[in-house]
């Protein structure tokens, strides 16, 4: 095993990592159901990664494959496989009155996202390893 692979490969920094990805995402997506809020007909915009990261770490079977040709033991995906994506939400309620797009409930979820991506560059910095390095106390 690489020391980069110790240092930055756990399944945590992964995950920080993925979650980081996700907030981008899903700010971009935000960011679209705003920019639409007036457009008739206009279905607003979610992202998916939170339902994927849970089905990843509910392994059923622990193992793991070390050869491309070996059979899925875990029964789910991998986390080094779940991606973040966006998709169309199907809500048949119309809030906004011209599309699904409801101004408050869009910034209630910029503000919630913008918090959880601010933790998780915090969470992924690496001002203790570098403190640790230097010696100094964090």
């Amino acid at each position: 095993m690489d020391i980069r692979d110790y240092l930055f490969g756990g399944a945590t920094r992964q995950i920080v990592y993925k979650s980081l990805d996700a907030g981008a995402l899903r700010g971009k997506a935000i960011a679209q159901n705003l920019a639409n809020v007036m457009t008739p007909g206009y279905q607003r915009k979610e992202v998916n990664f939170e339902e994927q990261l849970k089905k990843a770490m509910e392994v059923k079977v622990p193992g793991e494959s070390t050869q491309p040709g070996h059979l899925d033991i875990t029964k789910g995906k991998r986390l080094a496989d779940i991606k973040p994506f966006v998709y169309t939400a199907k809500d048949p309620t119309l809030p906004g009155e011209i599309n699904n797009v409801d101004v408050d409930m869009e910034a209630a979820k910029l503000a919630e996202n913008q918090i959880l991506y601010n933790y998780a560059i915090k969470f992924a910095g690496f001002e203790k390893m570098n403190s640790a390095i230097k010696g100094q106390a964090s």
